[in-house]
């Protein structure tokens, strides 16, 4: 008998009882996560009444594993586009919950005496509520279009973001096991450093890639393509000093963008299913129940801080945005539990041999304590406000209420605003590409050089090859934006903006200059001042190339285009609104989509013979046609079934006009139902047939009867089909199709 792997046993194990848990929690309508938890305690090494796993190491490289995968699913949902969608609500919410959490975190473990370390990640952990228990509780308890859980989602989209940057920082702080200002600056520059990096670089160049190969891709191509970037990114972010699930997170943020992204999710979902279902049972088999009792104090206080905590940072936060107290508390209400990130937060703890061992388990008993309170809180939110509202002086009702409504106000972004947010925005980006290029040059590049030319002319091959590589980049920063709407208006509307707008363009330059007299300092170790003098002479050469501008309005518009891909395309195949649909509004006009019914009458008509402007006031826009577009479609173009129209028009005429067009149908009872049966005869030509003689194309079978001739027997031959130029002898046997109606017609008719 051949030997079965541990690991393959214990695989065995950790599924079977993976599968039977959650099957229990889903009869009882809990979250899947808890049931992996139990499925871990049950086959953990602290349980001897049940089967253990044998091989932990690996299965803890697997758990790893499903971190990945969790981070990368993350990643293909998320998109940096939404952080500028959420609102300012969500923003000052989130800010406010994690930074008083991880104080308060902070706080209670330095109460109880724990590590300075474990004090920290203890604020990480609960910093953060569960996406997945409060998709799940909005979903069974029917809140899902509330106005306040759109806020709410909100929010949790910012706090992912910001889980990772915690993730990357704490790292940082577990390795170098330095607090000081300047480490925690640099660490968050390196972040940003690289986050801005990856996402521009693999922007301009992975939808390209996906979309030239596209008819290359099967199913399963995509699909390790896909997990091919995402591990080669987890590699890559670990070679820089950032933890692989980052790294894993980004590859997922960048095939957002790209119209491949619901296909790529949908691929990936059976493996991340499985890989994170390990990865939860892994963290149930580090629940340890003498643990558990040893710390039950710790446990209950953390508990009740994390649900006291979320609930009253919640609510405040929402509150400070500028919400209704209402809204508020029911924000604050939804978010006190945590999970998943609290889960990686530990799991990295670990990795890194930086927590305490009674650490992990306790965050795993107060995350099953939240989420099964977690219902419980939501419901309690409304009977809170009412009790909370009734007992509050009018006074702080009155600034309440003037305070919430003054946030609704539209606020008013000047042009000094946009142009200085703009040139900032412009100078990060391409100063990051042309740092990361400079490096790239002076690690690989140079040394080329250096081997196989003289010192000078190395030197000079170097610096030339340098300075041709970040041109389009610095120039980009020097002369983007001098001749925008905002420059220009704030140029002519007031003298004394001159001033500073020449200085605006005089930084830039600076900044250009710096980076050419570094390069030249750099390879030819040459004086300050002679640097910066090459320096000037060669960014005013960039500056009125016309190559270089060419050059750069490409790169800069093949981003844009791929930054756009996926809202583009979901505009053209109809699955997004277009962006001019939110200025209809002003007007009191609105765009819908209707799709016509394959019964319907108006199928087949052309937009001339319907008139549909006259009659209902109506403007078909845009047909939607399969994977075709037609935008203003002549008065020619005609309607097919299933075609998706969009049109244009106030609600009155949008509700008369989807009335009509649903009444608009060919069945109007069943007696048309029972006629349209289709049925299949014989008949045989005799002497006395009026058929017999003639063709099938003279016979007018098809035309005066409407029936098919299907197939013919002569001589006691097999059926087969006929030619429609012979004519039909004596003994032929005829099969015909049609509906009913019609082919007893034929057959009475035969002779």
């Amino acid at each position: 008998m051949s030997h079965l792997p541990n690991l393959i046993a214990d695989l065995a194990l950790i599924l079977i009882s993976a599968g039977i848990t959650t099957l229990l929690f889903k009869k009882l309508k809990q979250p899947l996560v808890l049931g992996y938890i139990v499925a871990g305690f049950l086959v953990g090494p602290h349980t001897f009444l049940t089967p253990s796993v044998v091989d932990t190491a690996n299965i803890q490289t697997w758990s790893d594993i499903g971190v990945i995968f969790l981070l990368f699913a993350l990643g293909l949902e998320f998109s940096f586009k939404k952080i500028l969608k959420v609102g300012g609500s969500a923003i000052i919410a989130a800010c406010t919950i994690i930074f008083c959490m991880i104080v308060v975190g902070i706080t209670v473990g330095l109460g109880f005496g724990w590590k300075r370390m474990d004090c920290i990640f203890l604020g990480g952990m609960i910093a953060m509520s569960s996406t997945t228990i409060i998709y799940k509780a909005f979903d069974d308890l029917g809140l899902g279009k509330k106005k306040f859980a759109g806020l709410v989602l909100s929010i949790l989209i910012l706090e992912d973001i910001l889980a990772i940057v915690l993730m990357v920082v704490l790292s940082t702080m577990a390795v170098s096991s330095s607090f000081q200002g300047s480490d925690l600056i640099a660490s968050i520059s390196k972040l940003v450093f690289f986050l801005v990096l990856w996402f521009v670089v693999g922007i301009f160049l992975i939808p390209g890639i996906l979309k030239k190969t596209r008819k290359l891709m099967s199913d399963e191509t995509l699909m390790i393509v896909s997990l091919g970037m995402c591990f080669g990114m987890v590699v890559l972010a670990s070679q820089v000093g950032f933890s692989p699930a980052f790294g894993a997170f980004i590859m997922g943020s960048i095939l957002a963008e790209t119209i491949e992204a619901e296909h790529i999710e949908h691929l990936v979902k059976p493996v991340k299913d499985l890989f994170g279902a390990i990865f939860f049972v892994s963290v149930g088999m580090m629940v340890d129940p003498s643990m558990i009792v040893e710390y039950a104090l710790p446990i209950a206080v953390i508990s009740l801080v994390v649900i006291l905590g979320q609930t009253i940072f919640g609510t405040s936060g929402v509150l400070l945005s500028g919400q209704p107290l209402r809204t508020a508390m029911q924000c604050g209400f939804s978010l006190g539990q945590i999970g998943e990130f609290a889960f990686i937060i530990a799991s990295l703890g670990v990795t890194l041999k930086v927590t305490s061992h009674f650490l992990y388990p306790i965050v795993v008993a107060v995350s099953v304590i939240t989420t099964f309170l977690t219902p419980y809180m939501i419901r309690l939110a409304e009977p809170a406000y009412v009790k909370v509202d009734r007992s509050m002086p009018r006074s702080w009702k009155r600034f309440l209420d003037r305070y919430s409504s003054g946030s609704q106000t539209v606020n008013y972004e000047s042009d000094w605003k946009k142009l200085l947010m703009a040139m900032g925005r412009n100078i990060v980006i391409y100063s990051i590409i042309s740092i990361a290029v400079i490096i790239l040059s002076f690690r690989f590049v140079a040394p080329v050089f250096h081997n196989y030319l003289p010192q000078f002319w190395a030197a000079l091959c170097g610096t030339i090859f340098t300075v041709l590589c970040i041109s389009p980049f610095l120039r980009a920063i020097v002369v983007k934006k001098n001749h925008s709407e905002e420059f220009v208006t704030l140029w002519e509307d007031n003298h004394v903006n001159r001033g500073p707008l020449v200085s605006t363009i005089v930084l830039r330059v600076v900044i250009a200059v710096a980076f050419v007299a570094f390069v030249i300092a750099h390879f030819f170790k040459a004086s300050v001042g002679l640097a910066l003098g090459v320096a000037v002479i060669l960014v005013f050469l960039m500056v009125y190339s016309r190559v270089l501008k060419k050059q750069s309005i490409l790169i800069e518009r093949r981003f844009i285009q791929n930054l756009r891909l996926r809202d583009m395309h979901a505009e053209y195949i109809g699955s997004k609104k277009p962006a001019y649909a939110g200025s209809l509004l002003s007007r009191d006009l609105h765009l819908t989509d209707l799709e016509i019914p394959g019964e319907s009458v108006w199928a087949g008509k052309t937009l001339a013979e319907l008139n549909l402007g006259k009659k209902y006031g109506v403007h078909v826009v845009s047909i939607l046609r399969g994977k075709q577009r037609i935008n203003i479609p002549g008065a020619s173009v005609r309607l097919f079934p299933l075609d998706k129209i969009q049109v244009i028009g106030t609600d009155e005429q949008l509700n008369l006009f989807s009335q009509h067009m649903m009444k608009e149908d060919v069945v109007e009872d069943n007696k048309d139902l029972e006629k349209s049966i289709m049925t299949l005869k014989q008949f045989m030509i005799n002497i006395n047939s009026v058929f017999l003689g003639k063709s099938i194309r003279e016979s007018g079978i098809r035309d005066k009867y409407k029936c098919l001739i299907v197939g013919m027997e002569r001589d006691g031959n097999s059926l087969r089909t006929p030619d429609v130029n012979a004519p039909f002898q004596e003994g032929d046997v005829v099969w015909v199709v049609g509906e009913k109606e019609d082919v007893y017609k034929l057959v009475n008719q035969k002779s």
